[in-house]
């Protein structure tokens, strides 16, 4: 062959391969594309809920000594809800919602004893999440979830409610509240655990001086989430942080580094612990370059507990009543959604939230559906954040097995008013101190389910002024409302009531004369003083 041929041969054989390699390179990289397409990694989720904290103690929401930095920036690099709301006024109730999607009425987390009663007393209560429930971290693990939850469970306290038995991988944190301290004779000082292992108690391994308010639990629980946080990146798995912690129920308490360094007392510095610790995940999620990856909330599970105020009580701004009540001030709670590169910045949604939503926003960000054999009362708040879009929808707030009051649009209906009972109040306990409001604020139990009590809560948030009954925008209201109403009442099944079971016997000592009362079944202004805890 002429060197001119096989010159020209050369050349050709090596294009055939440059083509063949070109085309091979291009296939595994349609292949190594098809694969990032057909199985991404779900983004991390952490739900940050406080414990009794008020609508009113960030400075973003107005707190005027502004001691929130860290939150506050979380809502300028967010979004900031204003019209967020928990499903019950109370701690354990408000728990099993956010964690099921459903109303404490539809999960069982409610009591029928006094008609509209709201108790749940640790010790006493035995009962606790149903196993029929389907909660967030059981569904989560359909999309590779490992699930931690570091804080108070609240979701009853005998074995069969642990929650490793309800879809969570890992715990740090106790059954119930940090309650106490007891004296280990009458009742025994609360538990701590790790998983399965009962680490200690509230009080003796985990001190709490109740004198000077110094407790490290704070501080223990942020080294908890930071270090489940870099063990799930290094293994490069989806996690599911449930933080729930209860630095702000009374007793109030913490650490050393912040007793008495803000301008709003004890209270005050459980909240700059806490902005503190916020700032501290958030920043760690930026150090490990997965903050683009990970949908934050941050939430509150009641209002703030204004029995308490103001030495261990926050703050509920503008509204009215606090904890135990659903006045605004008892439900409305402080609400922050955070996720950089996909949550515009510096949002406000008025989109009404509850925070039985994020169990649903939770699937949703999963990939994953609802269960559809169940009423869900959780809505998807992602066409929220991410696109603006506003859902219209009904909220229901529930004292026990009573339906006292419902929020649609602007206005707001009450079908039965009640604070706190006469007794309570002769004692001194007051869920609304100083915030009178003459047929509103009541210690008896009014009804008004025939023509309820309807305000305009954009006009009136703290609801003073009650639309009067012949107002052409009452009767506009009331037509709307009407229907909604009789359609959730018509198709509501109610759920096995958990909180009105009682033992005695369960780390409790009744007093003499005490032994045969049934605390929940018994309406408490019938029961006799020295039966009530503590002595």
């Amino acid at each position: 062959m002429a060197p001119g041929a096989v010159a020209m041969a050369s050349v050709a054989a090596a294009t055939t391969w440059r083509l063949v390699l070109l085309l091979l390179l291009l296939l595994l990289l349609s292949i190594g594309g098809l694969g990032a397409a057909d199985g991404p990694r779900p983004p991390n989720i952490l739900l940050l809920l406080m414990d009794d904290m008020g609508w009113g103690d960030l400075g973003v929401n107005g707190e005027p000594s502004r001691e929130t930095p860290n939150l506050d920036r979380m809502a300028a690099e967010g979004t900031l809800f204003p019209n967020f709301y928990s499903a019950n006024p109370l701690c354990s109730p408000s728990r099993a919602a956010l964690l099921t999607g459903r109303l404490p009425i539809r999960n069982g987390f409610y009591t029928t004893n006094g008609r509209a009663r709201n108790a749940y007393t640790p010790q006493e209560i035995v009962g606790g999440i149903p196993d029929d429930e389907l909660l967030l971290p059981e569904l989560l693990k359909g999309a590779g979830y490992v699930s931690k939850i570091v804080g108070k469970w609240h979701l009853g306290h005998r074995p069969q409610f642990h929650p490793l038995k309800h879809g969570f991988d890992e715990w740090f944190g106790s059954p119930n509240c940090h309650f106490g301290p007891y004296d280990n004779r009458a009742r025994p000082n609360i538990p701590v655990y790790r998983d399965w292992e009962m680490v200690g108690r509230y009080y003796e391994e985990f001190p709490i001086d109740v004198k000077t308010g110094e407790a490290n639990l704070t501080q223990v629980y942020l080294q908890e989430a930071l270090d489940f946080i870099k063990r799930q990146q290094a293994a490069q798995r989806p996690f599911f942080l449930y933080w729930a912690i209860d630095a702000t129920h009374a007793p109030v308490y913490a650490s050393r580094p912040f007793l008495g360094t803000s301008q709003r007392g004890r209270y005050g510095d459980a909240v700059r612990e806490i902005d503190d610790s916020v700032g501290k995940i958030l920043g760690l999620l930026q150090n490990l370059r997965i903050a683009e990856n990970t949908f934050v909330f941050f939430t509150s599970d009641n209002g703030a507990a204004l029995i308490s105020a103001p030495k261990q009580g926050g703050s509920n701004g503008p509204f009215l009543c606090g904890k135990q009540t659903t006045f605004e001030g008892g439900v409305r709670e402080p609400a922050i959604a955070w996720w950089p590169g996909r949550i515009p910045a510096g949002q406000v949604s008025h989109q009404l939230g509850s925070v039985m939503d994020l169990f649903t926003t939770g699937l949703s960000l999963a990939g994953l559906a609802p269960p559809s054999d169940r009423a869900i009362d959780g809505l998807d708040l992602l066409p929220a954040v991410l696109r603006g879009r506003l859902t219209d929808r009904p909220i229901f707030y529930y004292r026990g097995d009573t339906l006292m009051a419902v929020t649609l649009g602007q206005y707001k209906a009450h079908f039965w008013t009640w604070t706190n009972s006469w007794e309570e109040f002769r004692r001194g306990v007051d869920f609304c101190p100083g915030q009178n409001v003459s047929g509103v604020t009541t210690h008896t139990q009014e009804e008004h389910t025939k023509l309820p009590l309807i305000f305009h809560l954009g006009r009136d948030p703290g609801e003073r002024y009650p639309l009067s009954f012949a107002s052409a925008e009452y009767l506009d209201a009331l037509r709307g409302i009407t229907p909604v109403v009789q359609q959730h009442q018509k198709a509501l099944v109610p759920g096995q009531p958990q909180l009105n079971v009682c033992n005695q016997a369960v780390m409790n000592w009744a007093p003499p004369g005490c032994e045969k009362l049934g605390k929940c079944l018994t309406p408490p202004e019938s029961i006799p003083e020295k039966c009530f805890w503590p002595h």
